[in-house]
């Protein structure tokens, strides 16, 4: 990871062969050894490497959400839960057709336009008070008493950057009042690809905002329409509150559906995270599938069926950090056929996950190394602050 002011030396990491025995008396406020020159000068690369990070995992406190806004169809924000929606459990092959609607019932949000921090902003104006409050934090200060401010996409990319191939990153970082603001800048490649995309490609992406049509109700208690406009303009979106070891860490993230059966339960623990994904169909998949039953036994084959139909090497990964960052439990994917058609739907629990890649030739054992690069990677914010105390803006960048 590269960061486009100073030169100065590599940013040194704890050594990941050091024995076990300091990391596991560790206490709440756990923090590596950092060397002492590290905080004196500004890092200028963070290494990416895996085997760095291979290490445990600091405290990860249970995400609190502190509140939740919704955005209409023209994306004006809303202090409330106007645009939450329930979950209705399909059928296991439901036969739902993705692809219905794409032509002349589907209003798509402009990709163009650079929300960047916008809606998160709007909703702290409205709610400091209640954040300070949570801190401990002065009323009339301006100042938020957490560390970082971002949306929960932004954190999922750095989590997963250890395992990432195929797609690089540009954070843009503020500092205002002892909090950091974290937006994303779209990346030259990110740019080519969004302009050059194929209509097969479009219409896919359609396909999963289809799936949470079928799957969702306006109402506790009521059915899907799936008759009705996908509008991707529309979120409902929860604001959660947690500490990454010392970091405290507030940021927002677009919720697909409430369970509507567990009504009384507590935001964020009520939340369902709706995927699709491709359905199992070569040869290596189905050895993958009879070699993870061997592993799991038939007390786990739905987790090895899930896994199978997850072709994409890291897909599954990505849905893990997506929701674990929240707090949100449970992943319900749709598998689709080629054609658009889901064949079967599947029930991921995010605590379980961690089974599916202990059982896996192609996924990383040590998922953990995610983590605790998103843990050094707070850390190097922090000693970019901490150099340039007059720094107020400064970018990020993730290459491959």
């Amino acid at each position: 990871m590269d960061q486009h002011r100073g030169q100065v030396p590599q940013h040194r990491l704890p050594d990941p062969k050091r024995s076990t025995e300091e990391s596991q008396g560790h206490s709440k406020r756990w923090r590596p050894e950092i060397p002492a020159g590290a905080r004196s000068c500004l890092p200028q690369r963070l290494s990416t490497r895996k085997h760095l990070y291979e290490r445990d995992f600091p405290l990860y406190k249970q995400p609190l959400e502190v509140g939740h806004f919704s955005l209409d169809s023209c994306r004006r924000f809303f202090n409330d839960a106007r645009k939450l929606r329930y979950y209705v459990e399909p059928e296991r092959c439901p036969r739902f057709n993705l692809r219905d609607g794409y032509r002349d019932r589907y209003i798509q949000r402009d990709e163009t336009i650079k929300e960047r921090l916008d809606h998160m902003l709007q909703w702290i104006l409205a709610n400091r008070s209640k954040v300070q409050r949570a801190q401990g934090t002065p009323s009339p200060s301006c100042q938020l008493g957490v560390d970082f401010v971002t949306w929960r996409g932004h954190l999922t990319k750095v989590l997963t950057t250890p395992y990432e191939n195929r797609e690089g990153w540009l954070l843009a970082v503020t500092q205002l009042g002892g909090t950091l603001y974290i937006s994303e800048v779209e990346t030259e490649a990110a740019r080519r690809e969004r302009e050059s995309r194929t209509e097969r490609h479009a219409e896919m992406m359609y396909w999963g905002y289809k799936f949470e049509q079928y799957a969702c109700a306006d109402q506790p208690g009521g059915q899907p329409d799936p008759g009705g406009v996908v509008n991707t303009n529309e979120a409902f979106c929860t604001v959660v509150q947690t500490r990454l070891a010392d970091h405290r860490l507030l940021f927002s993230g677009e919720v697909d559906c409430q369970d509507g059966s567990t009504l009384s339960s507590s935001a964020p623990g009520c939340y369902i995270e709706l995927k699709t994904s491709a359905e199992i169909c070569t040869p290596k998949q189905r050895s993958n599938f009879h070699r993870s039953l061997m592993k799991l036994g038939r007390k786990e084959m739905y987790l090895s069926l899930a896994f199978c139909f997850c072709v994409e090497r890291y897909k599954l990964l990505k849905w893990w950090a997506q929701s674990f960052l929240p707090g949100v439990p449970r992943i319900v994917a749709g598998f689709r056929d080629s054609d658009g058609v889901v064949v079967a739907v599947e029930t991921f629990h995010t605590s379980k996950i961690s089974q599916l890649i202990k059982v896996s030739t192609t996924w990383p054992h040590r998922y953990c190394s995610g983590k605790n690069y998103l843990y050094y990677f707070c850390i190097y914010y922090l000693d970019v602050i901490n150099c340039f105390m007059l720094l107020q803006y400064s970018l990020f960048q993730f290459c491959l």
